[in-house]
């Protein structure tokens, strides 16, 4: 199992006190899986992924990447785990400006020690971007900067590929291209897919759908 999430729980304070985001929620994914999380805005979906991300922790309930318990690890040892487990696409592209389309194509898998430039020319062939590799994000479009990001998240053949409203920035067009390179390439790699979208479109593509609603699986 690539991630066993069980009873997670977790609230943020504001102003008027504690708000429940997330109350007891539990999901599984195994190695090939694709999963759609659906929901409402607010309903908890961000959360979760960034609790299964490492990118924060739960009040209560456990989460495990390939076996492993996130419980109790240091924000280092956090971070080693999602470097080399868990590759992240989110809906703001976050490509490093200064950087040319090979060189962030690159980032995560020299993060990772797993660069592997035979795997990274083909999935830059794959992704329709190899006349670009020189150019830098400024100089692309949206649906070709989500291409880049996704080859990043890629690029170190992570086990785990979370999704966090990638094609929420596109076009319908070219949001259903986006995620058919996304379902080929974790295809190719065995990886499991994680996906958090509003489109009930998208998520009809995808093996396995959870809906959230005010922080429970519905």
């Amino acid at each position: 199992m690539l991630i066993d999430a069980r009873d997670l729980h977790k609230s943020y304070m504001t102003a008027e006190g504690s708000v429940p985001v997330l109350s007891g929620v539990s999901l599984t994914l195994g190695a090939g899986e694709t999963l759609a999380l659906t929901g409402e805005s607010g309903s908890g979906k961000s959360t979760l992924l960034h609790l299964i991300a490492a990118l924060d922790q739960p009040d209560r309930g456990e989460v495990r990447l390939g076996g492993t318990s996130l419980t109790g690890q240091t924000d280092r040892q956090r971070a080693e785990m999602r470097r080399k487990s868990v590759g992240l696409v989110f809906q703001q592209f976050n490509l490093v400006p200064s950087l040319t389309v090979a060189q962030n194509l690159a980032f995560q898998a020299r993060l990772a020690g797993r660069l592997d430039s035979a795997w990274l020319d083909r999935l830059t062939g794959q992704l329709g971007l190899s006349g670009m590799t020189d150019r830098y994000p400024e100089q692309l479009s949206g649906g070709q900067q989500q291409r880049v990001a996704i080859g990043r998240a890629l690029a170190a053949r992570p086990p785990v590929l979370l999704a966090d409203e990638p094609t929420g920035n596109l076009d319908e067009a070219t949001a259903d291209t986006v995620l058919a390179l996304i379902l080929e390439l974790v295809t190719e790699t065995g990886a499991g897919l994680l996906l958090v979208t509003h489109s009930d479109r998208l998520a009809g593509r995808l093996s396995r759908r959870l809906h959230l609603r005010q922080g429970h699986i519905a």
